[in-house]
């Protein structure tokens, strides 16, 4: 017994010694705890075991349990919607309602129907609506998504979809405006305003409706005749809210131009809207007219047009439009956060984005859907594309929301009244800097 304990001792302090000596690379508080705790965090690591990360499990993210979702969706992208549903009910086994409602509604809607819980887990937005809604809290950030979404998307539409550095969106859409033309009466597509002048004088008769352009006269298209000459909405590329630039002498000079195109589109303000400007159009009544590709649905199959850049302005200036970014976001008062922000992702794949673009004619905000050749070689957005070359989006800082009244009681001023363009966009840029002022107390 002494001799097989001796034995014991003698073998456990060669291993002592041996293990002090070697493998230690000159460490000296190696201790065996700790030797053991490395063992065992080698044996748990994927690298130690030559296993590469992407065999590494992550965890699949499923909607809450009885997750059901409802969507508001404009009439144009109705179709969109129906077709791509039922593959994400059968990929995730969610159910989806739609509700149509129009979106130049869906952000007034959310401020009244969010925090009564009686809005849509997901809508869609135009991007210059996205900082109010931010501010008031109704949307939630893009954050499960938010590196796919990036890497996906366009550059311009994930700015246009972030506030404050965050991202909300899920960007869906680009698009800004052009010159519809019907081919059947238009034979040779005007470059200039000077030859639309002149193809008036040849089409005209009010006396029987028939005109040979319109366009909605609202800050997003008349945008084309301020900012060419130097006008602008606020300074610093659109963010510096205190700096307006409607009624600088650039702003004076292009809404001159636009009040002395009356004779050529005598449709007053109020007598316009966008189901009169359709319908006169698609009925051979209006030759031209300025629209954007969410459109395009709506005429196809009724009349065959064309898109073309936006005539340039006399002294060769080209007509600037603004462009906006349309996304995809999820209602903060949602009870399935996880399940509507998969929805949202869902709708602005690559696949869903070719659908679309194939269904409702937009041109998608996903980068590889935006290349594909069918949309590059499409005959009637390649007009599109082009102006989106001469635009710039529209500013989406608070003060923008201050904007559109006083502009849009500003154009019915100078268009239908004839009145002093300098003194009403004077008396403009103040209204909104009152506006401005009221909401920052």
């Amino acid at each position: 017994m002494k001799r097989t304990v001796g034995l014991l001792a003698l073998v456990t302090m060669m291993v002592f010694v041996l293990s002090a000596c070697g493998g230690n690379n000159n460490k000296t508080d190696a201790s065996p705890s700790a030797s053991v705790a490395s063992e065992e965090t080698a044996s748990e690591s994927p690298s130690a075991s030559n296993v590469s990360a992407t065999e590494v499990a992550e965890p699949e993210l499923k909607p809450e349990d009885g997750a059901k979702l409802k969507i508001w969706v404009d009439k144009t992208e109705r179709t969109f919607i129906d077709s791509v549903l039922p593959d994400f009910k059968t990929k995730f086994g969610v159910d989806v309602t739609i509700e149509e409602v129009n979106i130049p509604n869906q952000a007034e809607k959310l401020e009244t129907d969010g925090p009564a819980k009686l809005a849509a887990d997901v809508l869609m937005l135009p991007h210059d609506k996205l900082s109010k809604l931010v501010v008031a809290n109704l949307l939630l950030p893009n954050d499960l998504f938010e590196e796919e979404t990036k890497a996906s998307s366009l550059e311009t539409a994930i700015t246009a979809s972030s506030y404050d550095g965050i991202l909300y969106g899920y960007p869906e859409t680009i698009e800004t405006f052009g010159l519809f033309y019907n081919k059947a009466l238009v034979k040779e597509v005007p470059k200039t305003w000077d030859e639309v002048i002149a193809f008036a004088k040849t089409f005209n008769d009010p006396a029987n409706k028939k005109y040979t352009i319109a366009w909605l006269h609202n800050l997003y298209f008349n945008s084309m005749f301020i900012r060419p000459y130097g006008g602008y909405i606020f300074g610093k590329d659109g963010t510096d809210g205190s700096d307006i630039g409607l009624n600088n002498d650039g702003a004076v000079e292009g809404m001159k131009y636009y009040q002395s195109l009356f004779d050529i589109a005598p449709i007053k303000t109020t007598d316009l809207t966008y189901d009169i400007q359709s319908e006169l159009f698609t009925s051979g009544k209006l030759a031209m007219t300025i629209d954007g590709p969410w459109s395009i649905g709506a005429y196809k199959g009724k009349v065959d047009f064309g898109i073309a850049p936006l005539p340039d302005l006399p002294g060769g200036k080209k007509s600037l439009s603004l462009a906006g970014v349309r996304s995809f976001y999820v209602n903060s008062y949602t009870e399935y956060p996880i399940a509507a922000k998969m929805l949202a992702n869902f709708l602005v794949s690559k696949e869903s984005a070719l659908k679309d673009f194939e269904l409702a004619n937009i041109i998608p905000a996903n980068k590889e859907a935006n290349e594909d050749p069918r949309i590059k070689n499409d005959p009637i957005l390649s007009g599109i594309v082009e102006q989106f070359k001469n635009s710039t989006p529209t500013p989406s800082i608070p003060e923008m929301n201050n904007v559109w009244g006083p502009t849009d009681a500003a154009f019915a001023s100078i268009w239908n009244g004839k009145e002093d363009v300098k003194a009403t966009l004077d008396k403009t840029v103040q209204s909104i800097k009152d506006l401005n002022s009221s909401v920052a107390k």
